[in-house]
């Protein structure tokens, strides 16, 4: 049977096809990128104390019942115990000792600073003190939806087909990011939160599998590599020009869900995967998009594309009767080993990529700029993947960028206090390893799996990341036995996952699989 990319070759690599499909599922991809962290602004915690209600008290007593360590936060002066000293005109400090004053919870609520945010969910509902830890859960709640969408969304656009399932989840992602503004209570924001999670990562995969599908040759590897990746840069750096201007959280919600309805004209442009069509026995259908394909690139088509394929219908058909799931990605040894190998590298991204980027605020005393300099150092990170996906191995660049990524984090614990700029440097370091490695393994398990398993496989994958990224905000909370152990944990994944790529089989220079039999035959460990 005739490799697809000799099928479509006479389409040639860059026509307006190509350039429409390229550009329009990149710029899919900016929604993802501001909104999967927008919690780091939507529930992060201002500056906050013990609201104390209008009482006759005297300035003294007003500027003291709040006290001074960091419990203030939590509790106050026992508001009916100072009343009565204020009364007698007792003076706090002189006449009575505070540290005697029995002290009481918030009872009467919380005032919040409105100096960097003018509202948040942790103001909005009071996720602090005893309702301290919905803050960090609330990530992980989003996360979990992401996991969720990440595992489901590859089966059904591998049965049902990539477009279906990168609308449909582009549109569930829009719709649940603006129900979140009308939440009542943070348990129906995290509800929500969490089904906008499945869409978030739903129509990431989808697009990016079909844009590799679709492209080939140095396009498709500019795609995966670079365009696809970037767009969720450039995505993620605007989130915190949003944030800064819109410093409530409705309006930042707003501003996220509002653009979802601009991708809505997009159907219309966006043709189904040829290669999903052709695996799947509909090659009418796919001839009919190649066909169009070659009027938009001003290029006459042969008579018969898929000539081969026709030939082989029937078998194909017959093949379809054995659908394939998430159990063949185990079901022999050599592609069982394959998918162990690949979900422990995701996981170890993952984990990486989100405990890094969510340990952001450490950076800089303005959560904006941090936000913006972890954004801003994915741009060369996915620039490298571009550059190590057209001249390098595809093996060797993992294990590298792994070892890299490992090794500064190791390096942290050595830095003196004195030289905070040079511990900075090595997590920025670490943060470049780990957005290129995500990059890169989205475009190297593509590569690998065949097109009948090609986006379960990744959505698989994709999913036990989320187990990673579903645990990074719990990783910071490490530093309380040892400062430096989460980064420890996470230099010693990126080790062990850099070893265990060595027993994968290596991509460059050949075409995709578009059968099992065909990921067999390339499944053998390269010395």
């Amino acid at each position: 049977m005739q490799d697809y990319e000799d099928s479509v070759a006479f389409l040639g690599q860059w026509g307006r096809f190509q350039q429409v499909v390229f550009f329009l599922l990149c710029s899919s991809i900016l929604p993802n990128g501001f909104g999967g962290f927008s919690v780091v602004f939507l529930t992060d915690a201002p500056r906050h104390h013990c609201l104390v209600p209008e009482v006759n008290l005297t300035q003294d007593w007003s500027n003291a019942v709040i006290p001074i360590e960091q419990l203030s936060r939590c509790s106050r002066f026992r508001l009916d115990v100072v009343r009565n000293l204020s009364a007698q005109g007792l003076v706090p400090g002189r006449d009575v000792n505070l540290t005697d004053l029995e002290q009481e919870g918030c009872v009467d609520g919380w005032s919040y600073s409105r100096d960097v945010y003018q509202s948040t969910i942790v103001s909005e509902f009071d996720l602090v003190c005893r309702e301290q830890w919905k803050q960090p859960f609330t990530s992980t709640v989003f996360l979990l939806g992401v996991l969720v969408g990440s595992f489901f969304s590859g089966q059904l656009s591998d049965r049902f087909g990539r477009k279906p399932v990168f609308f449909g989840t582009m549109a569930l992602q829009t719709i649940f990011s603006f129900f979140q503004l009308f939440s009542t209570s943070w348990i129906v924001f995290a509800i929500l939160a969490f089904i906008n999670g499945i869409g978030q990562i739903s129509n990431y995969v989808a697009a990016f599998v079909l844009g590799n599908e679709i492209l080939t040759g140095d396009v498709r590897v500019l795609f995966s590599s670079l365009g696809v990746c970037l767009g969720f840069s450039i995505g993620y750096m605007m989130l915190p020009l949003f944030a800064y201007f819109l410093r409530g959280w409705k309006s930042l919600l707003l501003a996220i869900s509002l653009p979802g309805l601009l991708y809505i004209p997009l159907w219309w442009f966006i043709p189904e995967s040829p290669r999903w069509l052709l695996s799947q026995g509909r090659v009418e259908e796919a001839e009919s998009i190649v066909r169009k394909a070659a009027k938009w690139n001003k290029v006459q088509a042969p008579l018969v594309i898929f000539e081969d394929y026709d030939i082989h219908v029937d078998e194909t058909k017959t093949h379809l009767k054995e659908q394939h799931n998430v159990f063949n990605l185990v079901k022999t040894k050599n592609i069982r080993n394959t998918t162990a190998i690949l979900c422990l590298v995701w996981f170890t991204l993952s984990l990486g990529y989100y405990g890094l980027s969510l340990n952001t605020s450490q950076l800089h005393a303005n959560p904006y700029i941090s936000c913006f300099l972890s954004a801003a150092v994915e741009v060369p990170a996915n620039i490298s993947v571009w550059l190590a996906l057209r001249y390098f191995p595809r093996r060797l660049s993992v294990i590298s960028i792994l070892l890299v990524g490992g090794l500064s984090l190791y390096f942290l614990q050595l830095v003196p206090e004195s030289l905070s700029e040079l511990a900075v440097a090595l997590e920025m370091v670490g943060k470049f390893a780990m957005t290129a490695g995500t990059s890169l393994n989205f475009a190297y398990t593509a590569e690998l799996y065949p097109t009948v398993l090609r986006n379960t496989a990744t959505g698989t994958c994709s999913a036990f990341s989320r187990v990673g990224s579903s645990l990074a905000p719990f990783l910071s909370q490490l530093s309380a036995y040892f400062k430096f152990l989460p980064y420890i944990v996470m230099g010693t994944l990126a080790v062990v996952s850099a070893f265990a790529v060595l027993f994968l089989p290596e991509s460059l220079g050949r075409p995709l699989p578009q059968t099992i039999q065909q990921m067999h035959e390339r499944e053998r460990w390269v010395p």
